[in-house]
């Protein structure tokens, strides 16, 4: 799953040990001291020693993990767990779902200013939000759009993958979800829900005679683009900003008119959460321009929802070139898809796989 592959490539990400930061914008000791425990992956952010120590130094409030492998592992937990913890990172696409079985509760946004800058794009998101309420802080987004080797035409649209100029140069990203969404947008639908499934497939069908190649992890792509194997794929915005400076790749990453296929992380409150008003600081600092600053120009980390901390990172850091906020007005962000529908989009994209490999 591509969910699971970008966190793993987070997880060796964090492995840089950041020493020497200063965080001179958190008040000492402002808030009630004690513990929160947060449940995520490991290695994606809010367990990074050196901004964990920094948190708790200026706060009083110690930090301890949990960890999910799965985001229904993380479901399964905050269900069977009641009052273990006080903050969850959940997707998006999860979230609607946590909301749904009351596992959450509501955001008091007045105890996150950071959360003034939040695009209003992100925190509108309907899976964050139910009957006029919050229910998560937007933390960190990304997409999924198009990728071409530096030097060539830049396409403006998602039709380019069936252009005969590039046959056998284009690389899909394996993934149904993402194919399916690739494939409504070239037939002018909505990326969640595609009411003509026939016109989908018959999309990515059209793409056959040029796709060389379909990936799977990050490894895979940097390897295969690096043998010139391909010259236009599908691609992750953070890959490419780290294919760009990590593998020295002439890769640039396009989002064309019908916008990216686009993920957002979340910060919930869990339902019985011990200490929400350590949790809402916590969550006010994962989002606080000093904070991100660091993680992203040290670590690496996706793109914050915070456009004033997006905005803090030095004019030719190749994520903030990458993660334009105008990308958020056309990008669609994946929901929450029923299991009957997703079983669906696997057949398309199972039957397109076997019509590439005839």
């Amino acid at each position: 799953m591509t969910e699971l592959t970008r966190r793993n490539t987070m997880k060796l990400m964090s492995a840089a040990l950041v020493t020497g930061v200063s965080f001179s914008s958190l008040p000492r000791k402002a808030f009630s001291a004690g513990t929160i425990t947060v449940l995520n992956w490991q290695g994606y952010g809010t367990d990074e020693a050196w901004s964990v120590k920094a948190f708790t130094e200026k706060t009083g409030i110690a930090v301890v993990h949990d960890y999910y492998s799965s985001e229904s592992e993380m479901l399964t937990k905050l269900r069977t767990n009641p009052g273990a913890y006080d903050l969850v990172v959940l997707n998006a696409a999860r979230c609607a779902q946590a909301v749904a079985e009351d596992l959450l509760q509501p955001i008091d946004f007045s105890k996150v200013p950071n959360a003034s800058t939040v695009d209003e794009n992100l925190r509108s998101n309907p899976n964050f939000n139910k009957d006029g309420k919050g229910f998560a802080v937007p933390w960190v987004w990304g997409m999924t759009s198009l990728a071409i080797r530096e030097g060539m035409p830049v396409p403006d649209s998602y039709a380019v993958l069936a252009d005969p100029a590039y046959k056998g140069r284009v690389a899909m990203d394996d993934d149904a979800i993402i194919n399916v969404g690739v494939g409504a947008l070239m037939s002018g639908q909505d990326i969640n829900n595609p009411k003509d499934l026939a016109a989908v497939t018959a999309a990515l069908k059209s793409i056959k005679p040029n796709v060389k190649l379909l990936w799977s992890t990050e490894d895979q792509w940097n390897k295969s683009f690096a043998a010139k194997e391909f010259d236009l794929s599908l691609f992750w915005s953070g890959g490419s900003v780290r294919s760009k400076r990590n593998s020295k790749l002439p890769v640039q990453f396009v989002v064309p008119k019908e916008g990216g296929i686009g993920w957002v992380d979340g910060l919930g409150i869990p339902a019985s959460a011990p200490n929400v008003d350590g949790a809402l600081a916590f969550a006010n600092w994962m989002i606080d321009p000093t904070f991100y600053v660091e993680w992203a120009t040290k670590v690496g980390a996706p793109a914050s929802s915070n456009s004033a901390a997006l905005g803090a990172l030095p004019a030719d850091d190749l994520s903030r070139q990458v993660h334009k906020p105008e990308y958020l007005k056309t990008m669609g962000i994946v929901s929450g898809i029923p299991d009957d529908r997703r079983e669906a989009f696997n057949n398309v994209w199972q039957e397109v796989k076997a019509f590439y490999a005839q």
